[in-house]
């Protein structure tokens, strides 16, 4: 019986490399434990059987964004959530992935649909610095009676509406039921769609996030994510 070590330092022995490149194939998700992917470098050791996927690579792992439908009424929280089995991306899923990427796009906890978590800094800025051209698509369920004119002027450049004291954006609004209102606006922000529902007199019961820029999240059940193919683009 060998005394127990550490993975990585059993791992550069086998390999004859140093100790972080033995720690840069553990953490790419590359060595096996006795059949089970190990990402822990600092994973101890002993007559466990230790294989390296004839796929290994040194090279940096490129960054990644996950898109999560959310649940109303829950934090956005990958922890909880599973992946969909209809992501084509072809990206290795990694444990780092579930707890480096950060939160990019957050919703009200009564809210439900897309936000977006990414470790990849190209992505958080273009979501941050051009919030105010990026468009969301948003459907929100309302009941009551709209006020005369009420749609008519959502949809005006001019709406003269503000919120937390600034000038709202222009909304482009159209019915998609008769209790069911489809929003697509730039630059949201949490409460604004409630606020304008309310000028109008509609009251709220719930609101689903369905498209943030060119990416929705077609085909995501709730509490289901999937990576952020490398052929799409916010």
């Amino acid at each position: 019986m060998q005394e127990p070590i550490r993975l990585a330092k059993r791992l550069a022995e086998m390999l004859r490399c140093s100790r972080s490149e033995a720690e840069q194939y553990i953490a790419g998700g590359w060595v096996r434990v006795d059949g089970t992917v190990v990402e822990e470098p600092q994973f101890r050791v002993a007559n466990q059987a230790i294989t390296v996927d004839k796929d290994a690579s040194l090279l940096a792992l490129a960054p990644v964004t996950l898109l999560l439908h959310k649940p109303a009424g829950y934090v956005a929280d990958l922890s909880l959530a599973t992946r969909s089995k209809d992501d084509k991306s072809g990206i290795r899923q990694l444990k780092k992935h579930m707890t480096g990427a950060e939160l990019v796009t957050p919703l009200a906890l009564p809210a439900s649909g897309l936000v977006v978590f990414s470790e990849d800094w190209r992505v958080v800025r273009k979501l941050r610095e051009d919030a105010a051209q990026m468009e969301h698509e948003v459907l929100v369920d309302v009941e009551g009676d709209i006020k005369s004119g009420g749609l008519e002027r959502l949809n005006r450049a001019d709406h003269g509406y503000t919120f937390n004291g600034r000038p709202l954006p222009p909304t482009r609004a159209s019915w998609q039921s008769e209790t069911r209102l489809r929003f697509a606006v730039k630059g949201e922000i949490p409460g604004q769609l409630a606020y304008l529902c309310e000028a109008v007199g509609l009251k709220v019961t719930g609101m689903r996030r369905l498209r943030i820029g060119q990416v929705s999240m077609s085909g995501l059940l709730p509490g289901q994510w999937r990576y952020l193919a490398p052929n799409e683009r916010f």
